[in-house]
C-alpha cells in the first residue's frame, strides 16, 4: 500500500513563509512526477507546482512564480515546496500527489491527504 503524508503547515502572517514536506511510502519501485495542488474554499482545486522525475524540470502556476520553490529527495521519496512572501489568498488546503509504480508496475496517481495552509493579513 502506497501513502503519500504531507506536513508543515499551519498558520502564518502575510510576508512568511511556510514549507511543506510530503513523503511517499509503501511498495514503491519507482516515483515519476510530483506537484502540489491547492483548494480554497469554494474554489476549485489548481495545480501549484511540479517536478520531474531528476529534479531538473519544474513548473508553477503564474501566481506563486518567484515565492514558490519545488524540490524533491528521491532517496527519501520525497517533494518539498518552501512557500516565502506569503499572501493571504495563499490560504488553501494544499495536496501532493506523485506518479508513482508500485510492485504491480502499473503508474498511477497517489494523493496525499491535505495540509491546511493558512495566510493572515
Amino acid at each position: 500500500q502506497v501513502q503519500l503524508v504531507e506536513s508543515g503547515g499551519g498558520l502564518v502572517k502575510a510576508g512568511g513563509s511556510l514549507s511543506l514536506s510530503c513523503a511517499a511510502s509503501g511498495i514503491i519501485l519507482g516515483i515519476n512526477t510530483m506537484s502540489w495542488y491547492r483548494q480554497a474554499p469554494g474554489k476549485q482545486r489548481e495545480l501549484v507546482a511540479g517536478i520531474n522525475i531528476s529534479g531538473g524540470r519544474t513548473n508553477y502556476v503564474d501566481s506563486v512564480k518567484g515565492r514558490f520553490t519545488i524540490s524533491r529527495d528521491n532517496a527519501k521519496n520525497t517533494v518539498y515546496l518552501q512557500m516565502n512572501s506569503l499572501k493571504p489568498e495563499d490560504t488553501a488546503v494544499y495536496f501532493c500527489t506523485a506518479l508513482i509504480v508500485s510492485r504491480d508496475y502499473i503508474p498511477r496517481d497517489y494523493w496525499g491527504q491535505g495540509t491546511q495552509v493558512t495566510v493572515s493579513s
